[in-house]
């Protein structure tokens, strides 16, 4: 099924270095994603760590190696991939399609994810 484009925030709204949740409703499903701000770079990933059931834009982001740190167990996720890169996690969360346009952040979300 094709993703559906949401937008949700203006890009001022996120500052640089820091994640934020969004609730995204799409068909009556809701998804909880991270988006994470880096300069002029966006990110967006599942916000629910794969090791248990903890919100990563509560998490530490490192710019410079670009991941964000589960706060609870100190799981490492890449921004770019969603892959987890340190114990406990062991599988990686989804990640999503997210850019600007006039301003405001959008972001691609599936019907069937």
């Amino acid at each position: 099924m094709n993703p559906e484009r949401v937008t949700l925030c203006s890009l001022d709204e996120i500052g640089d270095g820091e994640a934020r949740r969004f609730d995204v409703d799409v068909g009556g499903l809701v998804h909880q994603i991270a988006v994470i701000r880096l300069g002029d770079d966006l990110y967006a990933l599942g916000d629910t760590c794969s090791h248990a059931d903890y919100s990563l834009a509560e998490g530490e982001v490192d710019a410079e190696e670009g991941t964000i740190e589960c706060w609870k167990h100190g799981s490492l996720f890449s921004l770019a991939t969603g892959e987890a890169e340190t114990l406990p996690a062991t599988r990686p969360v989804p990640v999503y399609d997210v850019g600007v346009e006039d301003g405001q952040i959008w972001l691609e979300v599936g019907h069937d994810e």
